[in-house]
């Protein structure tokens, strides 16, 4: 098949989804199958297995469930599931996507605290331990791994430290790392992690999947029913029960997944990060080369998503800048702060370092053309 297709390939460098490549675009042209039968039932059980095995999870500790929709999903999932009755939610927020699970307990009117921080440092460790001090009662703590708003990496195995001693469960949203900077699960602390196959794993859209413990979600069954559709427990014991999702599935996503998660083994975990380290210090290089700033100090950065300052340059224009780049196969994306004006250059999908050299060249031609100055102009 592939021998008679050609597919356009585009550089994605927006924060997912993400380049894939076209051997994973193939594998969804299956014949159709219910997916009821036994035979999609059991390539289900070798998916979970690897989901668990990229964080080096203990089979027999660990798991993964498997659910129909964008990360975000997830995040509902684990606050709304994991929770006991009479406990609360803390939140340790310095992002948009932290600020998503905040959203998530006012949804469901959920007690929480919002401990928030900059946007552009490290959550406080010691401000963190004092709020378990203060609240007791907090029974579920919840942060983001890489906030990909800005690309800050936060000290989640600390944080997970400082959960476990005060009896808290920890859930990270590890969506924009998972499989692609290595986790370990127990190592780092982590009760509950998550993830989209359109992501670190270069497949598409549509499948979610929360890793966790096993005894928790068990324990969970007795905890308050907040959703139907997306009650972790529920989703779980139907996976033990009979192999199935609960729900329909999103069939030709999980082809994509199997042989993308082939692909991930096929190159390894020390040398896939490696090479999206190498597109990341690419991207940096092409933004110091032309003097634009950036939000995250280098030691702070997770090395995955590079978060640019707009220039103070009344001939800068984002979107013209975005269509002319577009326009010839690659994707820039706006960013996600409410104080700053940003651009997002992301490290994810199936792109190297000569892919970024290409890119510099086709964007510094975007700057010449609208006459943006270079070095790049800030006032201050």
């Amino acid at each position: 098949m592939s021998e008679n297709m050609s597919i356009k390939r585009n550089i994605l460098l927006n924060p997912g989804p993400s380049t894939t490549t076209d051997s994973v675009k193939y594998a969804q042209v299956v014949p159709d199958i219910c997916p009821r039968e036994k035979e999609f039932g059991g390539l289900m059980k070798g998916l979970r297995e690897d989901l668990v095995k990229i964080v080096h999870g203990d089979l027999e500790k660990y798991t993964s469930v498997l659910f129909c929709g964008s990360g975000t999903i997830n995040i509902d999932v684990c606050i709304n599931s994991l929770l006991p009755e009479g406990k609360k939610v803390l939140i340790v927020n310095n992002g948009a996507y932290s600020t998503r699970a905040v959203e998530v307990c006012e949804y469901y009117g959920l007690p929480h605290i919002n401990l928030t921080f900059p946007v552009d440092e490290r959550p406080d460790l010691e401000v963190v331990e004092k709020t378990f001090k203060e609240n007791p009662d907090i029974g579920l703590v919840h942060t983001t791994h890489n906030e990909t708003g800005t690309g800050i990496l936060n000290p989640i195995r600390e944080i997970g430290e400082i959960a476990h001693r005060y009896g808290a469960t920890f859930t990270v949203d590890t969506t924009s790392t998972y499989a692609m900077r290595p986790i370990n699960i127990e190592e780092d602390n982590i009760d509950f992690l998550m993830a989209s196959a359109q992501k670190g794993l270069m497949a598409f859209t549509g499948l979610s999947f929360v890793v966790g413990n096993r005894a928790i979600i068990e324990e969970s069954a007795n905890y308050p029913k907040r959703s139907y559709y997306c009650n972790l427990y529920m989703q779980y014991d139907f996976f033990e029960r009979t192999g199935e999702m609960h729900f329909t599935p999103p069939v030709q996503t999980i082809y994509a997944t199997i042989q993308a998660l082939k692909e991930y083994w096929a190159e390894g975990e020390e040398a896939k990060w490696a090479r999206h380290t190498r597109v990341f210090n690419a991207i940096n290089a092409g933004l110091d080369e032309l003097g634009f700033k950036q939000v995250i100090k280098p030691e702070e950065r997770a090395g995955l998503v590079s978060s640019a300052i707009y220039p103070d340059d009344p001939n800068w224009d984002f979107e013209k800048v975005h269509d002319y780049c577009y326009e010839r196969g690659f994707t820039i994306y706006p960013g996600k702060i409410s104080t700053t004006n940003t651009f997002r250059l992301c490290a994810l999908g199936a792109i190297d370092e000569d892919d970024i050299k290409e890119f510099f060249k086709v964007f510094r031609a975007a700057l010449d053309e609208y006459k943006v100055q270079v070095p790049i102009v800030y006032n201050k």
